[in-house]
């Protein structure tokens, strides 16, 4: 990659720079979490317009996953996802902590039982309906 195809000394919006790198799906939902206090910058609260730069420090909490970043690049428009990892650069810590994080709940899935039945049939729906006494 090289680094006149991606701007990497012009700044960029903090919220379209999260677009970009594929943390979310849209810019709205970027702007949502941003706003929520979801995503720190340089280790304080920012707004959606903020400038980023590369070098910046970053930290997004996103559902129950955290990442600590810096950025690297500053993409001219939204990359493959492939390309897009590119973009910044992820402690040691922070990748520990996911991974641990992704395999306890693969474990947790793995335990819970799962029913096989499905949805109910016609025929299932009448019989909790005359139970319940919602239809007569």
């Amino acid at each position: 990659m090289n680094p006149e195809d991606h701007g990497e000394q012009a700044g960029m919006r903090l919220d379209k720079w999260l677009w970009a790198a594929r943390f979310f799906k849209t810019r709205k939902l970027a702007v949502e979490a941003i706003n929520g206090g979801k995503v720190h910058l340089n280790g304080k609260r920012a707004k959606p317009g903020r400038e980023i730069k590369p070098g910046s420090q970053l930290e997004i909490h996103k559902g129950s996953f955290e990442w600590d970043i810096t950025v690297k690049i500053i993409p001219k428009q939204r990359r493959p996802a492939s390309e897009a990892i590119h973009f910044y650069l992820e402690t040691e810590e922070s990748i520990q902590r996911r991974e641990q994080l992704s395999e306890e709940q693969r474990r947790l899935r793995s335990n819970t039982p799962h029913s096989d039945k499905g949805r109910p049939t016609k025929r299932d729906r009448r019989q909790i309906d005359r139970f319940i006494g919602t239809k007569e």
